[in-house]
């Protein structure tokens, strides 16, 4: 299968939305809207600055993946909007892996030493994901002050970069 990584432009806007939307609410049944989601609605403004970016896997210009990264200063970064379609998941395909892979490359590159993430209880399948990329379970109670929680965010990771 033959995917592109690419840095978001806005032609892709609307696609994001539509595959993001799609899989908390359709597939997970998590009750949130793009309005809860501000960060949806101008992407360059929330994630393309400082060691920010935001990028899309696709096939034939079709949004397959996303994932974004949020400097949050110190050194440190939010992975944030890690989602694959459904037909697209898992190690045969790669896009996740290929997904993360480019933000731990962009990260290293840009001089961040930590990631930190938060995710949903519901989403089992990227905790194993997460923690096969050694990333680690923290309590709230450490992520740094500087990290933006998600309303439905109960679980969180951190990754020291090497």
């Amino acid at each position: 299968m033959n995917y592109d990584i690419a840095i978001y432009n806005d032609d892709h806007k609307q696609p994001i939305i539509d595959l993001i939307l799609s899989i908390q609410t359709e597939e997970f049944k998590v009750a949130i809207t793009a309005g809860d989601q501000p960060d949806l609605q101008d992407i360059p403004a929330y994630y393309q600055h400082d060691a920010g970016n935001f990028w899309v896997a696709a096939i034939n210009n079709t949004v397959i993946g996303t994932i974004a990264l949020s400097d949050i200063g110190n050194q440190q970064g939010a992975l944030r909007k890690m989602f694959v379609h459904k037909d697209y998941r898992g190690k045969d395909y790669g896009v996740a892996q290929a997904l993360l892979n480019t933000l731990l490359s962009w990260s290293r590159e840009k001089g961040l030493q930590e990631i930190f993430l938060g995710t949903t209880d519901k989403f089992h399948a990227a905790h194993r994901f997460y923690e096969k990329n050694e990333f680690q379970r923290v309590p709230v109670d450490l992520l740094p002050a500087n990290f933006s929680r998600m309303a439905v965010d109960s679980i969180f990771y951190r990754l020291i970069l090497k």
